[in-house]
């Protein structure tokens, strides 16, 4: 979901910006003017960031930088090792930094970026290139990036009609993987590679209109004169129907009958090559910390047995007459909580999101410029996707940041999750914690674009719990919500070390799932499937919650009246995002500066 943004200096050709970034690094003859540590080490920085927008240009095409607009990521497998070879010289690189030498910002830039190709380089033995598809997205979504595309004018057709003229490329690529990861037995699940067909099939269309490709050729901006409209769309519907389409008709017959029957039966990442491994590399990765899969379980289950325990409490103040299974079965199915449509629920996440809004001067005292909106998940991606996602903006304000919500039956939809999901997705959540780090003064565009996922998810589960002091949980049911989706960052921990690292089957970690929480089963099972898809990965947001909230809890113990929640959230932004033991570092000095 989140991606690089672009880097540009300004009158400078591509060419003669690496070399001088280059230059600097090596502190070069004509640069000795500027050869100390920190200005060695930024320039160090901002020739890696080029390095990242060259290698992968979607990330840039996402940020706003357009130079790249017309092709895609190398997927080819040289390109991969080269791709790894330049994070381990880029590694050593960093090491050769005298770290005392630099200021307490450059040093927090430092540790934060060696931390980063540390992680990179660790998990290059784990071969993950070799299972580029999944069910949550490959090559069957490319056309997904034209939703972050910024359609303005003719250039930006023809560099989108340049990259759908390179998909079969990108698809030969992935299928060469696909036929590497056969030979190496590193193979995804079945069980999540059953729903790969029905996205493959999406993209074999005969209309080629129909195409989802087509999609920014059907509103076109009247700054394009109708006649080049005409052959733009003429141009577009002839890649499609003499390159894409049978790109992928060649894809879906590879994947069903050479690749699907192949894929594992087995869930557990433990039964990849190195599996127990690379799980233990994965819960360090996410969470940002050195907790088992033992200790993680543990805090899980605590956690399932507190969130509960309040869950009791709201059931009798709403006086259901009932097991808690029964309240559960009540909000999942009864028809107060669902909208009617789609556009109907549309609605109504826009009126959340317009409700929060004005209440955000009582949590925060700095409000971040960039915009954003709320859109849906595209049609041919919602029913195998999670209930909603963020997607940052640009970091030049090119494009606002958006949060989309799945619109897929909207009787699975309750409106009792609407306030915990608003508040985490869009504000004070992920847009805020995106926009502030846009804002960072002075860092490094790395910095200003990071994303740890325990800070980033802890931080959007922190800010669900920030509708309390906003004044927005006044209804017993929306309270239910917010433990509710609580509980299912609870239940992630369990679940995910359950089925990863304990033996746990598919169908156990639906059952636990749903026993303790209200979730629809439609969510619970894409949910448990996407913890089978991105091992560890969901064990980042509990684990980040809980350290954000202890945090803030010794700041008013320890600073008494002088403790406002307003700063402190603030505080909690200004670092952009980082591992959790950087940002505790960061909160006791901020803390100490305050006594």
């Amino acid at each position: 979901m989140f991606r690089l943004s672009a880097f540009a200096l300004r009158g400078l050709s591509p060419v003669l910006l690496v070399t001088l970034l280059v230059a600097l690094v090596l502190g070069a003859g004509p640069l000795r003017a500027a050869d100390d540590a920190g200005t060695r080490l930024n320039a160090f920085f901002a020739a890696e960031w080029e390095r990242g927008l060259r290698e992968s240009p979607e990330s840039a095409s996402f940020d706003g930088d357009l130079r790249f607009n017309d092709r895609w990521t190398d997927l080819g497998l040289p390109a991969i090792e080269a791709r790894q070879a330049a994070d381990r010289k880029a590694l050593e690189t960093l090491l050769g930094f005298d770290r005392a030498a630099l200021s307490p910002a450059d040093q927090l830039n430092y540790d934060t970026y060696r931390w980063q190709l540390e992680q990179s380089v660790a998990r290059q033995k784990f071969r993950e290139y070799l299972q580029p598809v999944s069910h949550q997205g490959g090559v069957q979504t490319l056309d997904g990036v034209s939703e972050a595309l910024n359609f303005a004018g003719a250039k930006d057709y023809r560099d989108w009609l340049a990259r759908m003229q390179a998909v079969p490329t990108v698809i030969e690529q992935t299928t060469a993987l696909m036929r590497e990861g056969i030979k190496a037995r590193n193979l995804p699940p079945r069980v999540l590679m059953q729903r790969v067909p029905g996205q493959i099939a999406a993209q074999v269309v005969d209309d080629p209109a129909k195409s989802p490709f087509y999609r920014p050729f059907e509103t076109m901006p009247a700054s394009i004169p109708a006649a080049e409209q005409d052959a733009l769309r003429a141009e577009a519907r002839r890649t499609i129907a003499e390159r894409i389409v049978p790109a992928y008709r060649r894809f879906q017959a590879f994947f069903e009958r050479d690749y699907l029957p192949k894929t594992r039966a087995s869930i557990a990442a433990t039964a990849l090559p190195d599996g127990k491994a690379y799980y233990d590399f994965l819960a360090g990765y996410y969470t940002t910390t050195n907790l088992t899969a033992e200790q993680i379980h543990a805090i899980g289950l605590r956690e399932v047995a507190r969130i509960r325990g309040e869950m009791e409490k709201i059931k009798a103040e709403v006086g259901f007459q009932g097991s808690m299974a029964e309240f559960f079965t009540f909000l999942r199915t009864d028809p107060r909580f669902f909208e009617k449509t789609p556009e109907a629920l549309l609605e109504r996440y826009r009126a959340t999101a317009k409700r929060i809004d004005p209440e955000l001067v009582k949590v925060f005292r700095t409000i971040p410029r960039q915009p954003y909106g709320v859109r849906p998940i595209p049609d041919n991606i919602a029913p195998d996707t999670t209930t909603a996602y963020y997607q940052q903006g640009a970091s030049d304000g090119s494009r606002a940041g958006f949060y989309y919500v799945n619109l897929y039956k909207p009787e699975t939809r309750p409106t009792w999750e609407m306030i915990p999901l608003t508040l985490h997705e869009s504000v004070p959540g992920h847009h805020f914690q995106f926009a502030r780090g846009l804002e960072l003064p002075d860092a490094p565009m790395f910095r200003r674009t990071a994303y740890f996922v325990a800070y980033g998810e802890g931080w959007g589960l922190y800010a669900e719990q920030l509708g309390y002091e906003m004044g927005l949980y006044q209804d017993p049911y929306d309270r239910m919500g917010q433990l509710a989706y609580e509980m299912w960052r609870a239940v992630r921990l369990v679940v995910d070390t359950g089925m990863h690292a304990k033996g746990w089957t598919r169908e156990q970690a639906i059952a636990y799932f749903k026993d303790n929480s209200p979730k629809t089963d439609q969510d619970i099972v894409n949910e448990i499937d996407r913890y089978i898809g991105t091992p560890g990965q969901a064990l980042a947001y509990k684990i980040g919650q809980l350290k954000i909230s202890e945090l803030r809890a010794k700041a008013a113990r320890e600073l008494g009246p002088k403790f406002d929640l307003r700063d402190y959230n603030d505080a909690v932004l200004e670092t952009g995002s980082v591992p959790l033991e950087t940002l505790e570092k960061h909160i006791d000095a901020w803390i100490d500066a305050r006594r």
